[in-house]
């Protein structure tokens, strides 16, 4: 019994592998919307005074996008999105944190009053 001599398979699988690989990334756009938004959850957290009370979210944050900058630049768009992504929850952590921050402080001062209000009232008692 002769059989046809078949190529192997394997070569072809390989090549057709890569090419998709390729095309999906030469297909992922360069993040533009995302970086956009952010860019503006970096501008949040800053706002919200996360540069004093989140210092390390916000540096996790503005270093994720300076890794999704250098991936526009290098072409990779699927990090630079992947990058772009994380650094918006980072940022949006940094703000959470500051505000929650911010709130015991005022909180702290709030019972503070509260008790030098009371210790005066309890003083002009006779």
């Amino acid at each position: 019994m002769n059989l046809p001599h078949r190529p192997p398979l394997f070569p072809f699988s390989a090549l057709a592998a890569i090419a998709l690989l390729l095309t999906a990334c030469a297909s992922t756009p360069v993040p533009e919307a995302q970086m956009a938004v952010s860019n503006a959850a970096l501008a949040q957290a800053v706002r919200a005074g996360s540069a004093e009370f989140a210092p390390a979210e916000l540096a996790m944050a503005r270093d994720k996008m300076s890794r999704a900058v250098q991936a526009i630049a290098g072409k990779d768009n699927a990090a630079a999105l992947a990058f772009a992504q994380q650094a918006q929850l980072d940022a949006q952590l940094a703000q959470a944190r500051a505000e929650a921050a911010k709130a015991r402080q005022s909180a702290q001062a709030l019972q503070e009053a509260s008790r030098a209000l009371q210790e005066e009232m309890n003083r002009k008692r006779p």
